[in-house]
């Protein structure tokens, strides 16, 4: 019996280690997988003029690596999408970054890719939003494979799936991947070659977007005809037009020769203005009380004037202060002077004034 319990002991011992060992097994895996951060978060939002396709637990990156994770998309104003994610403390997202809606792979995955704008870099407060004017909605793949239809009948489905892929991350910007869209391309020339049939279908299908254009055949008519009208304009006035840019190109000749001699006593001159400018400046509330003064001193002035072309002036009153020396230590009261004319009358000259 006691071996029994040995050996149970033992099968026990080894199932406990089993499943503790399974089990983190598991969970490194589910941390891999998900791409899983135990790192604090802070919230953001981010609206949307499309955000067709995304869902909660969608990816956010920055520069390809995901940093956080959109946690719910709701419909605001109507017309617009508003998505509420989450982005790792340590990612920092200023108040100029800008939300792109990315596809991650054909199934029709998205992810939200974040990228430093031009302007401010201050860092966004939590719970801050990403104007429309800085989001742009996902790439409409309907339009885009709707135009390569054609194309895309003439190639086998791994060349398709290949082909899309790449037209996908080139139309979304990512630039590193338009040689080996060319090279795949360039693959299938000879195939197009031959397929008349499929151009064919090609020319029709652009021949809709054409449509499109034709719709609006007066408003081009009549760009066409106005561009026409001012182009026969510009052609009419041609000799004008050139003899008045010779006549420019001539007094721009002659006034650099003249710039050149007059910009020493220029900038004397501009320096001078300056000093003027500040002086009257300064005594502004002078100035302006002269301006205020001289018509009346003018009109007095002008009356002395009215018998010819001369003026006559006359001593009325005459002050003055003589301070003497000191005698024998003593200083004496200055000797005050007083001269006042007794002649005139309050009605004459003395008292115009």
């Amino acid at each position: 019996m006691s071996i029994l319990d040995k050996q149970t002991r033992g099968d026990l011992t080894k199932l406990i280690i089993f499943v503790v060992v399974t089990t983190l097994s598991t969970g490194v895996l589910v941390v891999l997988i998900g791409n899983l951060s135990f790192e604090s978060t802070r919230p953001y939002k981010a609206v949307f003029s499309d955000a067709t396709g995304v869902v909660k637990g969608d990816d956010i990156r920055i520069a390809g690596v995901k940093v956080g994770s959109v946690k719910n998309v709701k419909i605001v104003d109507q017309d617009k999408a508003l998505v509420s994610f989450s982005v790792a403390d340590s990612s920092i997202l200023t108040k100029s970054s800008t939300a792109t809606i990315r596809y991650r792979n054909l199934v029709g995955q998205r992810y939200i890719q974040l990228t430093q704008g031009v302007g401010d870099l201050a860092r966004m407060p939590k719970d801050a939003t990403i104007p429309m004017s800085r989001t742009s909605p996902a790439l409409d793949l309907t339009v885009l494979f709707n135009g390569f239809k054609p194309l895309f009948a003439a190639l086998s489905p791994t060349d398709i799936n290949k082909l899309s892929g790449e037209l996908i991350s080139v139309f979304q910007g990512e630039g590193g991947n338009f040689n080996a869209l060319l090279q795949s391309t360039a693959s299938v020339t000879n195939t197009l070659a031959d397929r008349d049939q499929v151009i064919g279908s090609l020319i029709d299908n652009l021949n809709d977007v054409l449509a499109t254009v034709a719709g609006r055949d007066k408003q081009l008519n009549q760009l066409i005809t106005d561009f026409k009208s001012f182009m026969a304009g510009l052609v009419k006035d041609k000799d004008a037009i050139l003899g008045s840019l010779d006549s420019i190109s001539n007094l721009a000749d002659q006034t650099s020769d003249l710039a050149v001699g007059i910009r020493p006593p220029l900038v004397k001159d501009v320096k001078g203005l300056r000093q003027v400018a500040g002086t009257l400046n300064k005594n502004r509330a002078e100035l302006d009380r002269a301006m205020q003064v001289l018509p009346i001193k003018l009109a007095k002035i002008g009356r002395t004037a009215i018998n010819g072309s001369f003026f006559n002036f006359y001593l009325c009153q005459f002050k003055g202060n003589v301070i003497l020396p000191k005698v024998g230590g003593v200083q004496p009261d200055p000797l005050t002077i007083n001269y006042t004319t007794d002649t005139l009358d309050k009605d004459d000259r003395c008292h115009l004034g």
